[in-house]
Formats: C-alpha cells, sequence, structure tokens
C-alpha cells in the first residue's frame, strides 16, 4: 500500500479553502492509502504567535481534521512537535540544503518583501516540510497548487542525500486536485483564499456560523455580466463559486450552469450559501463535541506514539547514511 503524508499550519481557524484543497482531499484518500496527516505546528512559529492561540488553534484543527471525516482507525493524526524526529531530520536536510534554492521560493519571497527582519525559520522551513514527508516513506503528497514549489525542493533534497550518502529516501510525487484545488479570495478572486487576508470578508472559515457565511457569500466579487458561467480567465470570482458550489453539492460545474442558465447571481449567491452551510453544520457540531472531551487526546497521543515508531526508523537510517552517533561495540 502506497503512503501519504500530507499537513496544515494551525496559524488561525482553517477556511473553506483549507477543507476543499486539502482536508476533503484527505478524506477520499484514507480508504487507499496509509495516510499520515500533521497539525504541523512548528512551521507555525516561522513568524511570530501569541503561544495561548497557537496552542488553541493546534487543538482546534485537530478537532476539525476529525470532524471533517478522518477516521483514526485509517489514518494516522498527529503533531508535528510531539515528533521530536521532524527538528531533527529537518535540520540535517537543511544541512544539505543550499542557500539560493531556499531564497528561490516564491512564499518566502511573498512572506519577506517589506519587512525590516525575518527570522532564520521562514528561509529554512522548506527542508523541515520535506522531513515531514521523506521521514514515512510518502509517496504521494496531496497539497494545494501554492505548495507545488517546495515539494519540488523535497523532491531534489532527497535525490541529493540519496545520491551523496545512501539509497534511503523515497522520491514522492505531488498529487493535486483537479477542481477545487486552489479556492480563492472571495474579494480578489485572482489571489488564493488565505486565513490571514487581512479583509474578513475574503475568506469562510470552517467555524463560521450560518449568518457570516451567507453575508460573505452575497459581498463575493462577481461581475457585471449576470451570467453564470465559468470560465476562469474572464470571470474568475463566478468561476471561484463555481468550484466552491461543485465540490460541496457533488454536482459537475456543467450541471450548475445549466440549472443557472436565465438566473441572476443573487438566486445563485443565495443558494450557495445555503450549500456551505449546510455541509459545514455537522462539521462544526463534531468539531464542538471534541473539544470538550478527552477522545481528542487520546486520538493525538495514539497518532504521535505512531508516528513516532515510523519515523524514528527512518532517523535512524539518516544518521547512519551522515555518519552521527557513536557506533556502539
Amino acid at each position: 500500500m502506497k503512503t501519504i503524508f500530507s499537513g496544515i499550519q494551525p496559524s488561525g481557524v482553517i477556511t473553506l479553502g483549507n477543507y476543499v484543497g486539502a482536508i476533503k482531499q484527505f478524506v477520499e484518500l484514507q480508504n487507499d492509502f496509509d495516510c499520515y496527516f500533521c497539525v504541523v505546528d512548528q512551521h507555525a512559529i516561522t513568524v511570530p504567535q501569541d503561544r495561548l492561540v497557537l496552542r488553541k488553534n493546534i487543538r482546534t484543527l485537530a478537532a476539525l481534521y476529525i470532524a471533517a471525516g478522518l477516521d483514526h482507525e485509517k489514518s494516522t493524526l498527529f503533531i508535528q512537535s510531539e515528533v521530536p524526529a521532524h527538528a531533527q531530520a529537518g535540520w540535517m536536510l537543511q544541512c544539505i540544503a543550499y542557500i539560493g534554492e531556499l531564497e528561490r521560493m516564491t512564499q518566502f519571497k511573498d512572506k519577506s518583501t517589506g519587512k525590516d527582519a525575518v527570522s532564520a525559520g521562514l528561509l529554512t522551513y522548506p527542508p523541515l516540510m520535506a522531513a515531514d514527508i521523506l521521514l514515512y516513506g510518502a509517496d504521494l503528497v496531496p497539497v494545494g497548487e501554492d505548495q507545488k514549489q517546495h515539494l519540488e525542493l523535497t523532491r531534489d533534497l532527497a535525490e541529493r542525500f540519496n545520491n551523496k550518502y545512501n539509497d534511503i529516501f523515497t522520491i514522492p510525487e505531488v498529487r493535486i486536485p483537479k477542481i477545487g484545488a486552489r479556492v480563492m479570495s472571495l474579494q480578489e478572486p485572482t489571489k488564493k483564499m488565505s486565513k490571514s487576508d487581512a479583509n474578513q470578508r475574503a475568506f469562510i472559515t470552517l467555524l463560521d456560523d450560518p449568518k457570516q457565511i451567507e453575508k460573505k457569500i452575497k459581498s463575493a466579487v462577481t461581475d457585471s455580466e449576470g451570467i453564470v458561467k465559468y470560465d476562469r480567465e474572464n470571470k474568475p470570482g463566478v468561476s471561484n463559486l463555481l468550484s466552491i458550489y461543485s465540490i460541496l453539492d457533488n454536482k459537475t460545474i456543467e450541471e450548475i450552469e445549466v440549472y443557472y442558465d436565465g438566473k441572476g447571481y443573487g438566486e445563485f449567491k443565495t443558494d450557495l450559501a445555503e450549500v456551505v452551510v449546510n455541509a459545514l453544520a455537522p462539521i462544526q457540531e463534531r468539531c464542538n463535541n471534541l473539544l470538550e472531551s478527552k477522545e481528542l487526546d487520546d486520538i493525538l497521543d495514539a497518532g504521535a506514539e505512531k508516528a513516532a515508531f515510523k519515523a524514528n526508523k527512518m532517523l535512524k537510517k539518516m544518521e547512519n547514511a551522515m555518519g552521527l552517533g557513536r557506533k556502539k561495540r
């Protein structure tokens, strides 16, 4: 059985974009693959975080993973910092990464531009991401389009390590879903939906209440044409809303276009808001129940133990390959 690894940062309540582009895919994959899904909290601290808020976000994200359909009997769910092998392997891969290739990462450029100072971790976190993946021998990594460059670097680092030291790493393949891989901002539909957007109307979180969802959908940017039609280049706002509708209501974009032929954006947005509310209601209820129970901690404890067992095996191979530690007599 092939192995899958993926993770999400707990830097805020995850958005509809995270759900459509990542978690919904995870739920489908867990039936056919050996899956490791991680709350990557060590990546979150590459930028300043309030410790109490971060801890709350870590726990909430883990609960949302499960509430959205991840089954701990089928997949392994854990928190990155609770498996020390990630940081250890990350350092080892950082030592074979080149500054030039790290500086070329688009996300580093985006997050460092205009800043007086940025942390070294913001520059060097791609090798930690590579360690997350390579420790589990992942064959496939389901990610959004924005992470493709980092996966290419992961492949480069794995090949470099294999060639220089020992051939121990599986070279992972990127898995990007064709529809909904990148849910865009509701206010700037040429830009990815992000929970860090200063405009609160630009994104929907999985814990938004029905009134918030309806308000955000109805204020979403469209165009003056009034035709519900998918055309990502010329109608990015409407196309984004159609993608969300298609994924959450299990209808093809063509079916939705036919249904709204001759109807305006008002009716389309009203119906879409209802689709989103109905899709998120059971997730919100399950999440709230988990946050109030011991079940969540039990699942995370078991997940960390299982993940550490596998990660430590690969870490030992890495240490042996690089000549670290003592050879006992």
